[in-house]
């Protein structure tokens, strides 16, 4: 009976319930932590590599202030004091939320946040959106058509969307549908009197899809929409390639497990082979990857939006950086680095649900 009782050598014993949840929530408050010096790190790096290139005043008005009134800026600015004070009163004012003003154009860079941060997060929405419907299926295709010519063409297709600079993909969509063919629009959020109207209504969120919705205009809708295509297009095959090239190898996996080969035994059709009983733990490293590429989608927005005169984030940053507006560049590289650490975070709780594994 003694024998009964012992382990088994080499046997995996598993993890009491208790001892699971006490793993699980050190792993997140560590995770959560870890945001801190994540923002930290690259707000700091940003500071100092502004002030590298100089002091935005100079820059701004240094060809029409005499060398008198030029200090007197300085001075009323606080960039004549040491480097390392300015530091500190930066991360003061950072952790009382105060992101400074503007030095081109005076305003608060909460404001700037506030009012083209909704332009971001809808083009990111779009990306994401092209992303999933052209990645999902297309690596779905590739992975049923494994080594033959179609998986071939799509594992060409994926290498040519990750590797062609974001730019690049923009200006041939507007050469080609927006101005030789017409198609669509070659530039903005929405048309002049689109967004005189939107910006009329009582209420609003900055999400012009939103807003158009809201208004009940389907004119309104419709042209947004138009405006949105080459944009979210250009950024979203980005990631699709990506998808595309995860979605194929972990579904080639799933198709020779177990359960897989004992449905194909029964005489399931290969379309509901793939799409019933493989697809759906293949999809699951799709939800990490997506928080993981927010990073990307941010850096790409800056190009997209520059390109389209989609006027968000990315577009303003690349105006202040022009013009080395200090106060502008750091609050929204912050506001980026809060994002992505968050979006992390959110993705390693979604992987520790998933897979206990990553808890240990």
């Amino acid at each position: 009976m003694s024998a009964l009782t012992q382990d088994t050598p080499g046997a995996v014993t598993a993890p009491v319930d208790g001892a699971a949840g006490y793993g699980l929530a050190r792993y997140l408050v560590i995770r959560f932590l870890l945001i801190i010096p994540t923002v930290f790190i690259l707000v700091s790096l940003v500071f100092f590599l502004m002030r590298a290139t100089g002091d935005p005043i100079s820059a701004a008005f240094g060809d029409r202030l005499t060398p008198d009134q030029l200090q007197a800026k300085l001075h009323q600015a606080g960039y004549d004091r040491p480097l390392f004070t300015q530091y500190l009163d930066y991360l003061k004012s950072l952790a009382t939320g105060d992101f400074g003003h503007t030095v081109t154009d005076n305003q608060p860079v909460t404001h700037v946040l506030g009012t083209y941060g909704a332009a971001t997060v809808e083009l990111a929405f779009y990306a994401l959106l092209v992303a999933l419907i052209v990645g999902v299926p297309l690596g779905m295709v590739a992975a049923s058509y494994r080594d033959r010519a179609p998986d071939a063409a799509l594992r060409l297709f994926a290498v040519l969307t990750y590797a062609t600079p974001v730019f690049f993909v923009g200006l041939l969509l507007k050469l080609v549908l927006a101005i030789q063919l017409g198609w669509l629009p070659a530039s903005g959020r929405a048309s002049t009197d689109v967004q005189l109207f939107l910006q009329d209504q009582t209420s609003t969120t900055g999400l012009y899809f939103v807003d158009a919705l809201r208004s009940g205009s389907g004119a309104a809708v419709a042209d947004v929409l138009k405006h949105a295509v080459l944009p979210g297009l250009a950024l979203g095959l980005l990631v699709a390639g990506i998808l595309l090239r995860l979605v194929r190898t972990n579904l080639i996996g799933t198709l020779n497990a177990d359960y897989v080969e004992a449905a194909r035994s029964r005489g399931v059709a290969p379309f509901r082979l793939v799409t019933r009983h493989a697809t759906r733990p293949a999809l699951i490293p799709v939800v990490t990857v997506l928080g993981l590429q927010v990073a990307g989608l941010l850096g790409g927005a800056v190009l997209t939006e520059t390109t389209f005169e989609w006027k968000g984030l990315g577009y303003e940053l690349a105006h202040y950086l022009t013009v080395r507006d200090f106060p502008a560049v750091q609050g929204i590289v912050a506001l980026f680095a809060v994002v992505v650490a968050v979006t992390n975070f959110l993705v390693d709780v979604v992987a520790a649900l998933i897979d206990p594994r990553v808890r240990y």
